[in-house]
């Protein structure tokens, strides 16, 4: 595969609607994925619509990030397949099951708990939704803390770290035993305190519309909350494939829980090549999707404290 020299594509002086319609694009994606789309699922959800649509909104959220990658790209280059399109179709696929399978049994689980639990149901729906982001924020955080620390999660995790390119699909691509470890450690603490189901498929709504958002190609633009929020121009320095330098940015949702455990990393002047990404210490990692499920249960799955190859290590990423 040839080196990824491309850069961010660059409308001609001369399009002036190209130019406007890419200025909209930058600056009006993040809010029409993180307002519009999350506020569209609050709306539905609250008014008491079947859950069927539910699938379709995502559906048009991702068709909107694809486009908005083709649109403003961060790289021209990781738009194109790089042979791994259909395995992370398939990574996808799988882990949205996961994530449905899991809403369809809040319900059950909800009936079991045998108190009332703490849960403000009287809260308005759309704090409910922001305290269920919040708390579940903390504990993926925390996995995905522990997923670097710990050999046996990053077994499971390097599936993740695989990548050669940074697109939308990447959220997704995941071990699906890690994302259910994830996914756990983010909810059950909701489910405990009474966490209602209707709350529980906003939150699920959230994640997956954040997923597309931290990864994706899309040259967007949030301004100062660049150092708030968890999205894809903090979220690169995550996918830095020298170890330790990528231990930085975890949260899912907000740079908190990074603020605190002091692990946030951001350097606006960073620009990121399909060099940069994958882990130095597997560059051959396997790239097929059942070689990538089965690997963590593999000999070769295990962690390597020095990279197979000659790949010099930068200087840590500046903390601020």
């Amino acid at each position: 595969m040839a080196t990824d020299t491309s850069g961010p594509s660059v409308p001609p002086a001369s399009g002036g609607t190209r130019v406007a319609v890419a200025a909209l694009a930058r600056y009006g994606y993040a809010p029409v994925m993180l307002l519009g789309v999350n506020g569209t699922g609050l709306l539905l959800i609250s008014s008491g619509a079947p859950k069927a649509w539910l699938p379709v909104l995502l559906g048009g959220a991702v068709c909107l990030s694809f486009a908005v990658e083709r649109l403003i790209p961060y790289r021209d280059g990781w738009n194109e397949d790089h042979h791994d399109t259909r395995r992370d179709v398939a990574h996808a696929l799988v882990n949205e099951a996961v994530v449905l399978a899991g809403l369809a049994v809040v319900p059950v689980l909800s009936a079991l708990t045998p108190w009332t639990g703490i849960w403000p149901t009287a809260w308005p729906f759309v704090l409910q939704a922001l305290l269920a982001v919040l708390v579940a924020d903390l504990g993926i955080t925390l996995v995905h803390y522990a997923s670097h620390k710990v050999g046996a999660l990053w077994r499971l995790h390097a599936v993740h770290h695989s990548v050669k390119r940074f697109y939308g699909l990447n959220g997704l691509m995941k071990h699906p035993l890690h994302q259910t470890l994830e996914t756990a450690a983010g909810f059950t603490p909701l489910l405990l305190a009474g966490l209602p189901a209707d709350v529980a498929t906003a939150a699920a709504l959230a994640t997956g519309v954040q997923l597309l958002m931290q990864h994706s190609n899309a040259d967007y633009r949030v301004g100062p909350l660049v150092h708030v929020l968890a999205l894809n121009e903090g979220h690169r320095f995550h996918h830095l494939k020298w170890a330790g330098v990528g231990d930085v940015n975890f949260g899912l949702f907000t740079l908190l829980w990074d603020r605190l455990l002091g692990t946030h990393s951001y350097d606006a002047a960073r620009r990121f090549t399909s060099d940069d990404l994958g882990m130095a210490a597997k560059p051959r990692y396997p790239t097929a999707y059942l070689a990538q499920i089965a690997e963590p249960f593999r000999a070769s799955g295990a962690c390597h404290a020095a990279p197979e190859g000659d790949e010099a290590r930068p200087a840590a990423v500046p903390r601020r």
